[in-house]
């Protein structure tokens, strides 16, 4: 009843912030006016997903937001955000590009610096993401004022470490829902990849502020700038090296992503078939500026592409085909995201169990990427709406560690 009342209370709350009378909503969703009176007020259910589906959509909000209660918010807030914004903010180092007093930026302040963001490139793509959020204040500090330090002549490879501190600030706050400061990030990344003058960095920031922009909604603004740069970085060179390759592919996924959001069948195969053939010529799975390029990732990116457009049963049978083991063993947020799919796809035939069991499996792999995970989140909340107990007895359970309930 407390959860129901709760939902009603937020229902009517964003009703009223966007100046729309229940008789506007309630027509908008096909409802009566009644009906939804009773369910602001806690007195009924809103009955299905589709309707709440409808509702998050009119509102603004995504179906987490909408169902989710304080105490889920609590659990979910990524508390490193707030000390990063803080480190973006804080321009240290600004005074030497004012006046430089020649303090001696060494080549071992440049290693420590590349140790550093290996590390939170590891724990990012392991899914340590709160570990990962702790130690990007820190390194984002230090890159910054080593870079504001490096002689004229040499502050190069310092931007290029700079654009890569930034590619791996917006690939974390973004896989964590903070996607306005992840945008911001994503910008200095290229930003820096245009002051080292290096083409292929530039192109690999193009590749995270694609995702970056889906995750805001701007799909259609991904697409353009991930085709925009695959264009660029083929024909920039001539040389076929395996990491310019790697990194064109990453792009292609880019687009596939983007494009299968838009619900664009066609383009999401176009872009799948140029990935498929980078990877053959690749010739096997590689991680070449951390974006995991290769023949299970681009399989892995059809799987996805099929459960956004309902295609459960072609995902199935795509996610039944990978073979995870040939990814690298750091890379457990791929492994993850291959049942995290196979659990939405088994929810769309209302094989409920199947997909409780797959998400269990995400969970062992990743606990913290089942907790951060809008989609996943929207998925338990779905099957919480049509629970049966008898069939689903770890439901609740899961739900309740994702923070769902």
């Amino acid at each position: 009843m407390e959860a129901r009342k709760g939902l009603g209370e937020r229902i009517a709350r964003e009703r009223r912030r966007r100046g729309m009378s229940q008789l506007v909503l309630s027509g908008l969703i096909g409802r009566s006016e009644s009906w939804l009176s009773q369910v602001e007020r806690g007195q009924r259910r809103a009955d299905s997903h589709s309707v709440l589906t409808i509702l998050a959509e009119i509102l603004g909000l995504t179906v987490d937001e909408l169902t989710a209660s304080e105490t889920a918010d609590t659990m979910k807030r990524y508390r490193a955000a707030e000390k990063i914004r803080q480190a973006m903010m804080g321009y240290d180092g600004l005074a030497t590009v004012i006046y430089n007093d020649r303090t001696e930026t060494t080549r071992e302040n440049l290693e420590w610096l590349r140790r550093g963001l290996q590390t939170v490139n590891d724990l990012y793509q392991a899914t340590k993401y709160e570990e990962a959020g702790r130690r990007l204040p820190g390194l984002i500090v230090a890159t910054e004022i080593a870079s504001r330090n490096a002689p004229p002549g040499g502050r190069r490879p310092f931007q290029a470490l700079r654009a890569m501190t930034y590619h791996a600030t917006a690939a974390t706050l973004s896989r964590v829902g903070e996607a306005e400061l992840a945008w911001t990030a994503a910008d200095r990344s290229l930003a820096a990849a245009e002051e080292a003058d290096n083409p292929i960095l530039a192109a690999v920031s193009a590749y995270r502020l694609g995702y970056v922009l889906i995750r805001l909604g701007e799909s259609d603004k991904a697409l353009q700038i991930a085709e925009q740069a695959t264009e660029a970085l083929t024909r920039s060179s001539e040389r076929a090296d395996p990491q310019r390759l790697s990194v064109t592919g990453g792009l292609h996924l880019v687009a596939v992503t983007a494009a299968a959001t838009q619900l664009d069948r066609a383009t999401v195969d176009t872009h799948l078939a140029h990935a498929r053939d980078l990877a053959h010529l690749v010739g096997g799975d590689r991680n070449d500026f951390w974006t995991a390029f290769g023949p299970t990732n681009v399989t892995i990116h059809g799987l996805t592409a099929a459960v956004t457009f309902a295609d459960a049963k072609q995902a199935i049978n795509e996610g039944e085909s990978v073979d995870v083991s040939r990814l690298s063993p750091g890379l457990l947020g791929r492994r993850a995201q291959v049942h995290l799919d196979l659990a939405r796809a088994y929810a769309i035939l209302r094989k409920d169990a199947a997909a409780v069991n797959m998400l269990l499996e995400a969970e062992r792999i990743s606990p913290e990427l089942i907790r951060y995970d809008r989609r996943t989140s929207d998925l338990l909340t779905q099957l919480i709406q049509r629970e049966h107990q008898v069939s689903t007895p770890e439901l609740r359970g899961l739900a309740h560690r994702a923070g769902v309930i």
